[in-house]
Formats: structure tokens, C-alpha cells, sequence
């Protein structure tokens, strides 16, 4: 079912530029310090409301040109996921890199259109290239199939080499439940619980800004604007005369701003390119001796200066990557030499079966498993131990009162006053475009209207039950039977079956910590996976490898979908666009992405060696080793109680940084991901 694209015609949007207050008695705003009344606030939620209606309606929230711009944004970010993440294990989404570039290209051809590009139409550009860039991850393509082609042993039924048509298939199997699952989650995050989402709101001020209206955000209309609609009119002819010098001189602004970053952008390309080009006819470009040749050959100190490493940190900011330096110093300065000279790795440092470089891994390894276990355990169970005792409490309430439909509302956070709903629906459906006078909401003061769900779009434009729910068996049965075609009788189909249902209770956890901290830990996650799997799994089948592998591939993928939907919903949600055409649009991208990065790995992995100098496929090691650690495959000599007393350490460390979570001191900490990323032999 396609989404509602509404009316073609393009409601006004606020200006970034409000008009000065002109309520009509001052005395009175002196008296509440700037705060809002109750009848403004009511009012601030009904314009909220009319905001969000009328730009959901527009036909440019679902449009072919939108759609085609966004696979040709996804296809250049496919193409740089699937080379970084083959060299690196890292990715990124680029949504604000995508919106840009969508703004610029139609920027560009602004004289040449028909409707003008809005910023619904940019949430859409964003969410269908987003989508589609990130399925090297999302599909295994620079992790768990590199290590099923060449890091599997013959006695774990490996290696495994999958057709272009079998790539293909594995790909879309793992590309769309993901992505449905994310549905019903939106109303829970975004609309009741409000969770931040950084990335998503940060994109949606740059859109704004782009196209120089202003995002709905926390407030879409000025709150000193007058009550009177009179004096509003009044107020807004007066402000144009008076400001229509200053409003010139903001759009000049945000032209030449837009285009010198498209400037930098394609200055930024161009440089490294011809660095990466570089790079193939003079291969020590990766490999600096900066500390000497010495170290260089025999401990493997070097220095790869990157402009794509460059990047990628500036993405992750200077906490991240001073974690991970304090990994690699910790790792390859201090581990590897002892390791060596203990005899404990007494091949070369290089060799991953009797070097320090296989040893280390399993600390670093250790260190992920910890952080991850913490983390995740600490989202899961913090609403438990928060509101524990008033769960309790309701349930004997609702037991005692035979109320067993208000059980499944346990720890939804719904208020249970404040607006009616629409004629004919229950309690869930989306508030209202008006709401009930002073008299009759039940609701005494501003702060009692701030703690309603945020204002939500028309059912119309939300993605409705049926398609939910048939979208969701349909996406559970395809990944099923698209795994049980692939790897036949290697991977049960019980297995399958419980893969997939736990990476979509994983999603939860995954998409509540993207909107509390802006990370999706998706790598715990699928690392968790691969550890409730060891458990279920006996270490006597021989197939034992093989089924952790897919099993943590499918929790991954099921995270990475969730979030990546939720972020762009967030935006969508701050700049009124319709929730079920960024849905359409995030299936599009994800169907297209999984098939051309299919493609791509076959185009890499044909043209370069893999494992090589070029792609270590740093990701694939990581999870076979993991693998193997969580069923009982051996260690090397003595990294056990490394790896033991390093989890040991990392569960205080991180413990430590939970509870320091927005103090001043919390960058101070080291994250266990990042120092585990730092530390690998990669």
C-alpha cells in the first residue's frame, strides 16, 4: 500500500525569523517570567498540531523525483560504506551529508520544477539514501560474510562461498523486518516517551536551516505571539515592512551558506580520491614507519593517515577516538610485547594463529562482551527498577477490577487525561487537531500539558495496522525462508525462527539507546545474540560456528533497520512530514540497497584479495573469534585470564560510566567499545 501523498499544493511554512511579541498586555507576561500561560500552551499544542496536519498533506512527502535523488545519494554512500567498512568494520549513515546533497542537486535545478523541494521532500531524499547506505552492515556484507567466504575453518563446514543470485536472496531476507518492527516502536519513543534521538533532530535543524523554515522541534510557533487574531495579523503586516531588509539579508545568508558547504563537500571528495588513487599505485601510503622500520616489521607500528579515517573521526568526536588511541596503546603497546616476549604468542606478530596479533584479540573481544552485556542490561532493566514498584501496584489494581485490557497499557507512560480521541478510535489513535477548551481538559497547569505525548500526525498519514501487521509476518517469513534456501539443512530452521524474533526484542533495546545516547550498539547486540546462541546450541554440532554467524547476523540487521527508521521518523516527526511515506521510502531504499550492495561485495572481493593489505575485514575476524570464544573453541595460552580479568575490568568501567552519564566527567571514562575497537589487531 502505497502512502497517502495528500494535496500538491505547498503550505507556508513559519519563518525562521519570528515576529516580536505583541501580546496585548505586557503586565501579564512580566508576572509568569516568560512562561506560558495555560491557554498558550493549549494553543501552542493545537498549532503544533496544525503544523504537523498540513505539511503531512503535502504531495511532496512521497514524490518518484525524491525517491530516484535518494537511490542515487544511497548508491554513492553504499559504495563508501562497503569500502570502509571491508578496511574498518566502521559505517555511518550520512544523513545530514545526504540532505545536502539533495538540497544542492535540486537547488541546482530549481527553475527547471514543476513543485518547489520542501523540506518533506528532503526527510524523504534522507530516509530512502540512509536506508540503502547502510545495508553493507545491515547485511552482513562487511562482517559476517567475509568471515563465512574466508575465515571459516573445514571442520566448521566452511569455507563458505554463497552465488550471486544466493547473496542477493540472504540480502533481502535480512533487509525488511527490521524495518516494520520500527512501526510501532515510533509511537512509544517519539510520541509518548519523546526520547532525543540526537542525529534525527540535528538533521532536521540542518533541513530547516537548508531551506530556511523552521522545523516544528519543541516550538513551532513563537509562544509571545498574541492571543488575538487581530493583533497577529497586525503584527505580522508590521513585522514585514519593518524586517523586510533583515529577511533579504537571512536568505542571501542561506544561500551562500549551502553552497559553500556543497564547496567543501566536493573539495573534501576530490582530495581524497586522489589520495585513495594514490594509495594503489604506492601501497606504503597505508603503512608509514613514522616510529622507525624497526618497530614497523617487527611489532607492526605504523601509521595509515587516511583522509577516510580523518572522517570517520570527526564523526565519532574526540572522546571516541581518544578511547580508542588509549585501546591501541594499551593493546599493541603493552599486550603484544608481553604476550611475545612471555612466550605466550612466540610466532610472528602478524600471524593470527600463533602471534600476538591472535592473542590480543580475545581481550579486546572480552572488553566488547562486557560493555555490551552491561549496557544493554542497564536500558533493559532500568525502567524495571524505576517504576518497579508502581507496575506492581497497577497490576493488583487491574487484576482486582477484571480491567485485562489495561494490563497491556502497563509502563506505557500514557497519560490518561488531557485529550479526546478522534470520533471511532481507541484510546491510541493520534490526538486531535483541536483539543477540548480550559474548562474541559481536566488540566490545571502548563507543565501538566508538556507531560501529553507529543502531538501526533493524522491516521491517515500514519502506517495503519493491516499493513503492520501483514508487512510483519510477510518480512518474518521471507528472512526465514530466504536463510533455509541459502544454507539448506546447515542452519535448523528452529534456530532461524528464534534468531529472528530475538533480534526483534534486541531492537527495542537497540532503538532506545540510540534515542537516549545517539549510538545504536548494534555490534553488543548482535554480540549477545551470538552468546544466548552458544547457549542454546550444543558445542558437540558441528555446525555449531556456522549458526552463531547467522544467528548474530540476524539480530544486527533487525537493530541497525529499527534505528536507522527511527532516527529518520524523528526528523520526519520535528518537520511535520508523513510517517507512512518515510516508511515506503526506508523499504525502497533497504530493497534497492540490498541488492546493489550484493553487487558491490562481489565487485570488491573479485577485484582485490580478501583478507589483504587493503581490506582486512576487520569485522569478519571479530566475529568468528567471537564465535569461537562463546563455544568453547580453544584459546591461545594464557588469554583467558586476560580476557577474564579485562571483562572483569570493563564491567566496573562501564557500571562507572552509566552512572556518570551527563556529568562533566563522563568524556573522561573509557568506553569499552571504543577501547575494544582501539585494541584490535586490525
Amino acid at each position: 500500500m502505497a502512502p497517502d501523498r495528500g494535496s500538491t499544493h505547498s503550505p507556508d511554512y513559519q519563518s525562521i525569523s519570528t515576529p516580536p511579541s505583541t501580546s496585548n498586555s505586557p503586565d501579564e507576561n512580566d508576572s509568569h517570567d516568560g512562561e506560558d500561560t495555560l491557554e498558550e500552551a493549549q494553543r501552542r499544542r493545537s498549532d503544533a498540531r496544525r503544523f504537523i496536519a498540513s505539511h503531512a498533506s503535502e504531495g511532496q512527502n512521497f514524490t518518484l523525483r525524491g525517491i530516484l535523488v535518494g537511490l542515487g545519494v544511497g548508491l554513492v554512500i553504499c559504495f563508501s560504506n562497503m569500502y570502509f567498512g571491508l578496511q574498518t568494520g566502521w559505517i555511518s549513515s550520512m544523513s545530514m551529508p545526504s540532505s545536502l546533497i539533495g538540497f544542492a542537486f535540486f537547488k541546482t535545478f530549481a527553475k527547471h520544477l514543476d513543485l518547489p523541494f520542501t523540506p518533506v521532500e528532503n526527510v524523504l531524499v534522507q530516509s530512502v539514501a540512509g536506508s540503502m547506505g547502510t545495508m553493507p552492515l545491515g547485511c552482513g556484507f562487511v562482517g559476517v560474510m567475509p568471515a563465512l567466504n574466508y575465515l571459516l575453518k573445514k571442520d566448521e563446514q566452511g569455507p563458505i562461498f554463497l552465488s550471486l543470485w544466493n547473496l542477493i536472496l540472504w540480502a533481502l531476507g535480512l533487509a525488511f523486518f527490521g524495518v516494520v518492527f520500527a512501526v510501532p516502536l515510533r509511537r512509544q519513543v517519539i510520541i509518548r516517551e519523546k526520547l532525543k534521538f540526537p542525529s534525527g533532530t540535528a538533521t532536521a535543524l540542518m533541513i530547516s536551516v537548508l531551506h530556511g523554515k523552521e522545523a516544528a522541534l519543541d516550538r513551532p510557533i513563537c509562544r509571545t505571539t498574541s492571543r488575538e487574531p487581530s493583533l497577529r495579523a497586525s503584527s505580522s503586516a508590521a513585522y514585514s515592512d519593518d524586517e523586510s531588509a533583515d529577511v533579504e539579508e537571512v536568505n542571501k545568508g542561506l544561500t551562500s551558506s549551502w553552497k559553500a558547504k556543497v564547496k567543501l563537500l566536493t573539495i573534501s571528495f576530490a582530495i581524497s580520491g586522489i589520495y585513495t588513487l594514490g594509495t594503489y599505485f604506492f601501497p606504503i601510503l597505508r603503512n608509514l614507519p613514522v616510529f622507525g622500520f624497526a618497530l614497523a616489521e617487527n611489532w607492526l607500528w605504523t601509521l595509515n593517515p587516511s583522509l577516510a579515517y580523518v572522517g570517520q573521526g570527526i564523526i565519532m568526536g574526540p572522546a571516541t577516538t581518544t578511547h580508542m588511541l588509549i585501546g591501541a596503546i594499551v593493546g599493541w603497546g603493552v599486550l603484544s610485547p608481553l604476550a611475545k616476549n612471555r612466550g605466550w604468542a612466540p610466532g610472528p606478530v602478524d600471524d593470527w594463529e600463533t602471534g600476538s596479533k591472535g592473542w590480543i584479540v580475545w581481550v579486546s573481544l572480552a572488553i566488547m562482551l562486557a560493555d555490551s552485556v552491561i549496557s544493554l542490561g542497564y536500558i533493559a532493566l532500568r525502567p524495571v527498577a524505576m517504576h518497579g514498584r508502581e507496575w506492581i501496584t497497577d497490576i493488583r489494581r487491574l487484576v482486582r477490577k477484571g480491567d485485562w485490557k489495561g494490563l497491556s497499557q502497563i509502563g506505557s507512560n500514557k497519560p490518561t487525561r488531557g485529550y479526546a480521541p478522534i470520533s471511532g478510535e481507541s484510546e491510541d489513535a493520534a490526538t486531535p487537531l483541536t483539543e477540548n477548551g480550559p474548562g474541559m481538559t481536566g488540566l490545571d497547569t502548563p507543565e501538566e500539558i508538556k507531560d501529553l505525548p507529543e502531538p501526533d500526525a493524522l491516521p491517515e498519514h500514519l502506517v495503519n495496522n493491516s499493513t503492520f501487521m501483514v508487512g510483519l509476518v510477510l518480512s518474518i517469513v521471507f528472512c526465514v525462508a530466504s536463510i533455509r534456501v541459502v544454507f539448506g539443512a546447515l542452519v535448523p530452521l528452529y534456530a532461524t525462527i528464534i534468531a529472528v524474533f530475538m533480534a526483534l526484542v534486541l531492537s527495542i533495546m537497540g532503538v532506545r539507546a540510540l534515542g537516549e545516547t545517539d549510538l545504536n550498539p548494534v555490534s553488543g547486540i548482535s554480540k549477545l545474540a551470538q552468546l544466548f546462541f552458544a547457549l542454546i546450541i550444543p558445542q558437540s554440532n558441528k555446525n555449531s560456528v556456522l549458526i552463531n554467524l547467522i544467528a548474530g547476523a540476524v539480530s544486527e540487521a533487525g537493530a541497525l533497520q529499527a534505528g536507522d527508521l527511527m532516527q529518520d521518523l524523528k526528523t520526519g516527526h520535528l518537520l511535520g512530514a508523513a510517517p507512512n511515506a518515510q516508511f515506503w521510502g526506508q523499504i525502497i531504499g533497504s530493497a534497492v540497497g540490498a541488492v546493489v550492495s550484493a553487487l558491490i561485495y562481489k565487485l570488491y572481493t573479485s577485484v582485490y584479495q580478501v583478507p589483504g593489505d587493503l581490506f582486512q575485514v576487520p569485522t569478519g575476524y571479530v566475529w568468528i573469534f567471537t564465535a569461537r570464544l562463546v563455544t568453547g573453541k580453544g584459546l591461545p595460552y594464557m588469554a583467558w585470564q586476560w580476557a577474564l580479568g579485562a571483562a572483569i575490568i570493563f564491567i566496573a568501567v562501564t557500571a562507572v560510566r552509566i552512572v556518570g552519564t551527563g556529568k562533566k566527567w563522563h568524556p573522561y571514562i573509557p568506553g569499552g567499545i571504543a577501547v575494544a575497537v582501539g585494541m584490535s589487531p586490525f
